[in-house]
């Protein structure tokens, strides 16, 4: 198998994980510190540039892929082995590339459908200034839900609510926290989200199953986020009327709103619970919304394109926009359609390239010996997930990776304790995808500061379900509640 007599396969369920005993803990470390340092340069002495036209973490985690291989050749590892190990990689990401693919079209045709309009439609007359902050919750969830975007989510409706809320006099802090946690629930939750998408990907296991289980922590965190809302708006004297009714207008102007159209997503919703294949599954969703595109939303099909037929492979496979007369939903009421999810494959084949030549050359062996010999307890392994989380979001500035390296570095050593691997993948959102718009010069804070005009610092306490997430995963963690382990599944 190799001219290396120093490296040997350790053979765990269908994985092959090469270690290298010529491979020190130092060297098997010099591809992740470079790859920091890059990101890191990135951050902060590349201001306002794109490099590689809006690639460069894909570019930086290459590059980190091939100072491995150096690593790799310095320690006799044959090149025809890294090139099989990154094959590997890349035929375990089939599915869930395909599932992104589905996921961007059906992004599309629900907007097209009606389906995302009519969410948004009924989820925005919910809205009272009685219960104005937890209404804000549920609201921002039911449209990320819906359209598997925080950052949609926050610039559109969360503009709305965070303007009706302090014509009523409430804490601008206040509504921005509501908005962000409601946003960031519907994100881990919703099949389109991306990721939602790239956590199970980066953990070996499947979207639904990745759902389902990330429920038992996420649930309980938006309940408690819901009730700690409840009370805050009990202790407040909003005064005036909340008033949506412009949005109500132009939204129904556009689109024809009825209630069938939920048929599509309660469809999606059962065969999901029903255990369909996820690709069966989004199809069927796809398929639905198609049909109920020309029966409902005729008029809006012969706005987008010369035919009906044109408008929807349009919204399947490239970026459709429909535009209201009001300015504030018009960025809603677009979806990218299967190109708007090439960033995100683009970025998990460059991660699983990166991962291959670093099981190649035995370097994530010799990782996860060191960070077993540290995290000894399951607890301690998740906290080391947690942390690691956290560090990647400060450090990287950016969800994706904070999500994409410990996926990768953690992965066997889930295994190795016997975990189930969407133990990893709820871990991931838990800490990685939530917590990143806690943080002031990451992206997502960065954004939804801009966004919503109010800064980190003044939301931060209020963004309750952000940094509550991850105190959850750590406590079912420590007593060992729901904990799935691979002679379980």
């Amino acid at each position: 198998m190799q001219e290396n007599d120093n490296l040997s396969e350790i053979k765990t369920e269908d994985q092959v994980i090469i270690d290298n005993k010529e491979l020190s803990f130092f060297e098997a470390l010099i591809p992740v510190v470079m790859l920091m340092a890059m990101l890191a340069y990135n951050i902060f002495f590349v201001e306002d540039q794109e490099w590689f036209g809006g690639y460069t973490n894909q570019i930086i985690l290459l590059l980190g892929g091939g100072i491995a291989a150096i690593v790799g050749f310095f320690n006799k590892v044959n090149i025809k082995i890294m090139l099989k190990e990154v094959w590997e990689n890349l035929r375990s990401v089939f599915v869930p590339i395909m599932i992104l693919f589905l996921v961007g079209a059906l992004a599309g045709t629900w907007l097209v459908s009606g389906v995302i309009p009519a969410m948004v439609y009924y989820g925005l007359q919910v809205l009272s200034p009685e219960i104005f902050l937890p209404a804000s919750v549920v609201i921002a969830a039911v449209i990320s839900i819906a359209t598997g975007s925080s950052w949609t989510t926050s610039a559109t409706v969360g503009i709305a609510l965070v303007g009706i809320g302090t014509a009523l006099g409430i804490n601008p802090g206040m509504i921005a926290g509501a908005v962000i946690s409601g946003a960031y629930f519907g994100d881990k939750m919703s099949p389109l989200s991306d990721t939602t998408n790239l956590a199970p990907a980066m953990a070996g296991t499947d979207l639904f199953t990745h759902i389902r289980y990330m429920a038992i922590t996420t649930v309980p965190t938006i309940i408690i986020t819901l009730i700690v809302f409840a009370i805050i708006s009990a202790n407040i004297a909003p005064t005036g009327t909340a008033d949506v009714s412009n949005l109500l207008a132009s939204i129904k102007n556009t689109f024809h709103i009825s209630p069938w159209l939920f048929m599509v997503p309660v469809t999606v919703v059962a065969l999901i619970l029903l255990k369909t294949k996820p690709l069966i599954a989004l199809a069927s969703g796809i398929v639905l919304a198609i049909v109920f595109a020309f029966i409902f939303q005729a008029p809006v099909l012969e706005n987008l394109s010369e035919s009906k037929f044109s408008a929807v492979i349009n919204s399947i496979f490239t970026e459709t926009s429909i535009a209201t007369d009001n300015e504030n939903l018009n960025d809603l009421f677009s979806a990218k359609g299967m190109q708007g999810m090439l960033w995100t494959i683009y970025l998990i084949i460059c991660a699983m390239v990166f991962g291959g030549i670093m099981d190649a050359i035995g370097a994530l062996s010799r990782i996860t010996k060191a960070l077993l010999s540290i995290a000894t307890s399951i607890f301690g392994l998740f906290a080391s997930t947690v942390v690691s989380c956290l560090g990647l979001n400060i450090i990287a500035s950016d969800q994706y990776l904070a999500i994409v390296i410990p996926g990768k570095m953690f992965k066997q050593a889930y295994i190795d304790k016997g975990l189930a691997p969407e133990n990893l993948s709820r871990t991931l959102e838990d800490s990685g995808t939530v917590t990143s718009v806690l943080i002031p010069w990451n992206t997502c804070g960065a954004y939804q500061s801009g966004v919503l005009g109010v800064g980190v610092g003044e939301y931060f306490m209020y963004a309750i379900f952000n940094w509550l997430s991850p105190f959850t995963t750590l406590i079912f963690a420590a007593l060992n509640l729901k904990i799935k382990m691979l002679k379980d599944k």
